[in-house]
């Protein structure tokens, strides 16, 4: 059992993540706020956004990113390259764009960008622009508690490999199925990330999302992985 300190995360809804950090400090993971039909009332208006990490540009992760950056001015916005510039033509400051493999400080925190096999367009209107390629982040505190969240994303055998090199203690993995892994990829993915908890993402927001954390539960048990499955609701924190 790590004894540094954790973030405490709260879950918004769908798959954005309020990480409070030790220090106080607070990372938003794609900010989908205002119209994400999950995230309950009162938590809709945040209070303080000290950094944005956004997986890809769909608009249920990144719906908000343009409106919580101007209004927060986060010191930094971390996204691949093409959406920072993108955002940055919007007027949002502090974009730190980076890619697939690479490695930045943030509060403190070494965030890596790392694969998600999905898409990646960003809605401008009525048009679709090339928004670069989808990932996942994994986070790792000063203290040394690392966490990962995987965005939307397949089940790829490499998750064995993102174990291996970052070893987290805790994973955010989409079960919803139809856009995502579903309950059973998604218990493959922990045995493959060797995590010990995980908190389920991208699941029940629509009705095609169809997989849930019990599902999840009862996929551990039968791939005979032990992992803690962590069933938070929308507003509930870890």
């Amino acid at each position: 059992m790590s004894q540094h300190p954790r973030p405490k995360f709260t879950y918004l809804g769908h798959a954005t993540i309020l990480c409070e950090l030790p220090g106080g400090e607070t990372v938003l993971i794609d900010p989908w706020v205002q119209n994400n039909p999950a995230c309950p009332k009162e938590l809709k208006e945040l209070k303080r956004v000290d950094a944005v990490l956004i997986t890809h540009a769909h608009g249920d992760h990144m719906g908000d990113a343009v409106e919580i950056a101007k209004k927060h001015r986060p010191k930094t916005v971390v996204a691949n390259y093409e959406i920072c510039n993108w955002l940055t033509q919007k007027g949002v400051e502090n974009c730190a764009g980076m890619n697939l493999g690479g490695t930045q400080d943030v509060l403190g925190m070494q965030v890596t960008m790392v694969r998600a096999d999905h898409s990646c367009g960003i809605s401008d209107g009525d048009q679709t622009l090339y928004g670069g390629v989808a990932s996942g982040y994994i986070v790792r505190l000063s203290g040394g508690f690392t966490f990962y969240h995987a965005g939307d994303t397949a089940l790829f055998s490499d998750m064995q490999l993102l174990g291996e090199m970052y070893r987290p203690e805790l994973a955010f993995l989409p079960i919803g199925d139809y856009y995502t892994m579903d309950p059973q990829q998604a218990a493959r993915a922990c045995r493959f990330l060797g995590v010990r908890k995980v908190i389920p993402i991208h699941w029940g927001t629509f009705p095609v999302l169809t997989g849930t954390p019990e599902k999840l539960v009862k996929a551990l048990g039968d791939y005979g992985a032990s992992c803690e499955v962590i069933g938070l609701k929308p507003g509930e924190s870890y």
